[in-house]
């Protein structure tokens, strides 16, 4: 992919993930918060027990905070945590001896989750700001990684795989959730960023 416009639509991502950070109600060109996260899985009375700041921003693929086995005692990186939905599951399942990184590129979304954080008494949970690319974290520090949904809308997925083989500990472990195409699109070429989420 040309350098440009990969620049241009890894901007464009973040802008309208941000968008979704600072007015979830709006409209959006996929999906967001409570009724949708109730359609891919999440149980009504999990969602009521976190911060509505986390669920009304809700932007994922998959409940993939559910189905990953998340060990006691474990460190956790949710990478591309948004608002911290599944951070904040995770740092429960993990327990009081477990860590949690989430990690976004998005500032609001971050902002989001920090001021849901204040909203638990988890003690367990740290959030960071980066790009997916470069993990501000040690080579092996990670146990277990969730990721929802963020390999289709970066251009650089080669180097985010990189980086998750080099910060999760050998033997550990990679839950990742993604769309992926059953049929060749018509189109190939993705001329806006709209057609980016299509």
């Amino acid at each position: 992919m040309d350098e440009g416009l990969a620049k241009r639509l890894y901007e464009g991502v973040r802008r309208t993930y941000s968008a979704v950070a600072e007015k979830p109600s709006d409209s959006h060109p996929f999906p967001v918060g409570s009724a949708f996260a109730e359609s891919i899985g999440y149980p009504k009375r999990l969602l009521k027990t976190l911060p509505a700041l986390s669920v009304d921003a809700f932007a994922g693929l998959s409940n993939v905070s559910l189905y990953a086995e998340i060990p006691e005692g474990s460190t956790i990186l949710d990478l591309g945590c948004g608002a911290g939905l599944d951070t904040f599951i995770v740092a429960r399942r993990t327990g009081s001896t477990g860590r949690v990184i989430g990690i976004d590129f998005s500032g609001s979304m971050l902002d989001r989750a920090r001021r849901a954080l204040q909203e638990t008494d988890l003690e367990n949970v740290e959030f960071k700001e980066s790009p997916a690319e470069h993990l501000p974290l040690r080579a092996g520090e990670i146990d277990v990684a969730i990721v929802n949904g963020i390999f289709n809308l970066n251009p650089n997925r080669e180097a985010i795989f990189s980086e998750l083989a080099r910060v999760v500990r050998p033997n550990g472990h990679v839950y990742a959730s993604e769309l992926i195409l059953i049929k060749p699109i018509t189109n190939p070429t993705l001329a806006t960023e709209a057609d980016w989420f299509a």
